[in-house]
């Protein structure tokens, strides 16, 4: 989704300003091919998947859902305080509060400690920041790269934007971050308050799952082709200059502005030793095989290649699919896969946004035609509450937002195959941005994530949506029996008719 409003990150600090009518040069110079570093041989993370290794198959690794907004930062944490030789970290949005300065103090104090760092951010919100990131691009351990940016970087955006618009409204929708090359991180969360509990306004109910072993291969496999793509631009290549004493006095800057944090009480500022942390994590690990999937570029282009691997995955089951999906369109292909697995005795299970809960009313307002068919398809429909009784575990502590959303991407076969990514289920997931995720063959796992999934779709958590004989919509909650889909307010429901007028494909 190409959203938000909030105040852009990036990377060091949002008040330094591009100065002159800048441009990037189209004349690029072609950059040599560069992949990952090898495994680590030795630190907390390559023991972990040493040690899961040796319990179990070789070619599985070892995962564990990252529910909760508190766990999914500290983990990230985790990983970048405990790397001993490589940090790749890819993402859509880094914003410049105060999740993303803790983060990125974390990735410039292991880059401190000789941790070789890749940093790949699309350039949606960046503009404006240029000084920022050649500074951070100067630090001998980080190199940064921005997917797809704006040549002009001050003057002229709008107008290169309509010439350039079908390759600018490209984005990198993909989050991912590997650690050594034996552990990683993959899921629907970006970096930013929103995604770890730490908005008074509204915070996101998400879902990531941390991976030990060959994933973290498979996922440098992925971060190689992005990084070595013709849409990706070194910051180097920015028409900025930074002085190494302006980068210097940047950095105080930012540490001085996390001292005085008030939403990060119960996260370290400085770096730690996670030790205890990963040594209990370890037997809860799930072993299972692993695919990551994500769009390619060929010949310069991208294709997207999402679909099919995914639909397989849904099309192979045998007695039920759960599905949980922040932002759906599903479009009339979708409807009659749906009904097919119905008539073959599929029990079928989605849960998405409810207006009230959706910090996009557009999408709500293309998605809500399809709530009927859904239902005819043999469907159960689900839609989050903006007040869930697991509001305690999407808000971090001291933190009360305003209220929650769902911003996760997955879904469980059979209580085996599970698939968490970045992929939302409308038309500009499938055929405008990029996205990735990893399909997961697990037993343990497919168990974890078909009970998350049920517990969201508790009537404490979620409205269930039924259908009368003559057509009529109900949403039933333990709270509510009500005719009229649910909103905040009447403003929000204004927006919802108002974007009925947009494209689907632009949303």
């Amino acid at each position: 989704m190409i959203l938000k409003s909030a105040n852009p990150l990036i990377i060091l600090v949002s008040t330094w300003l591009v100065a002159g009518c800048a441009s990037i040069s189209t004349d690029m110079q072609a950059r040599p091919v560069q992949v990952a570093i090898a495994p680590a041989q030795s630190g907390i993370i390559a023991r972990t998947a040493a040690r899961f290794a040796d319990a179990a198959h070789p070619d599985q690794s070892g995962f564990h859902l990252l529910d909760a907004n508190a766990d999914a930062l500290n983990w990230r944490l985790a990983l970048i305080d405990s790397a001993e030789s490589s940090l790749d970290l890819m993402y859509y949005l880094w914003y410049g509060d105060e999740a993303g300065q803790l983060l990125l103090k974390h990735v410039i104090r292991a880059a401190e400690r000789g941790v070789e760092v890749r940093l790949l951010v699309d350039d949606l919100i960046l503009i404006g920041n240029d000084k920022g990131l050649v500074a951070l691009d100067r630090h001998p351990h980080i190199q940064l790269a921005i997917f797809n940016p704006k040549r002009q970087r001050k003057l002229g955006r709008a107008l290169e934007f309509i010439g350039r618009f079908g390759e600018l409204n490209t984005r990198m929708h993909n989050k991912l971050v590997v650690a050594d090359n034996h552990a990683a991180i993959i899921g629907g969360r970006n970096i930013g308050n929103h995604y770890f509990g730490l908005d008074e306004k509204y915070n996101f109910a998400d879902l990531d799952v941390i991976g030990f072993g060959p994933v973290a291969q498979q996922s440098s496999e992925l971060f190689d082709h992005f990084w070595n793509s013709d849409w990706t631009v070194p910051a180097a290549q920015l028409p900025a200059r930074v002085t190494a004493d302006e980068a210097r006095e940047e950095f105080e800057k930012l540490r001085n502005q996390l001292k005085s944090s008030e939403v990060l009480v119960g996260f370290p500022v400085e770096p730690r030793d996670w030790s205890a942390e990963i040594g209990e994590l370890t037997p809860k690990l799930r072993p299972g095989s692993s695919e990551v999937v994500f769009d390619h570029f060929i010949d310069g282009k991208l294709q997207q290649a999402m679909r099919h691997p995914l639909g397989e995955a849904m099309d192979a089951a045998e007695k039920r699919i759960d599905i949980v999906n922040a932002y759906i369109i599903p479009g009339q292909n979708f409807i009659d896969g749906a009904a097919s697995l119905s008539n073959r005795g599929v029990d079928i299970t989605i849960l998405t946004n409810s207006l009230e809960s959706h910090d996009v009313p557009a999408v709500n307002s293309h998605y809500k035609k399809w709530r009927k068919p859904l239902l005819d398809a043999g469907a159960r429909l689900f839609e989050f509450r903006a007040d869930p009784e697991i509001k305690k575990q999407v808000d971090t502590p001291p933190v009360v937002s305003g209220f929650s959303g769902l911003h996760s991407k997955a879904f469980v076969v059979d209580g085996r195959t599970v698939f968490i990514g970045s992929m939302n289920f409308d038309p500009r997931s499938a055929d405008i941005n990029s996205e990735m995720g990893v399909l997961i063959d697990s037993p343990g796992l497919g168990q974890d994530a078909q009970e998350l999934i049920s517990r969201y779709t508790a009537p404490q958590n979620a409205w269930q949506v039924t259908q009368s004989p003559d057509g009529v919509l109900t949403w039933i909650s333990d709270e509510a029996s009500v005719t009229r889909q649910p909103a905040r307010s009447s403003w929000q429901r204004g927006l919802d008719a108002l974007f009925r007028l947009l494209p689907t494909s632009q949303l």
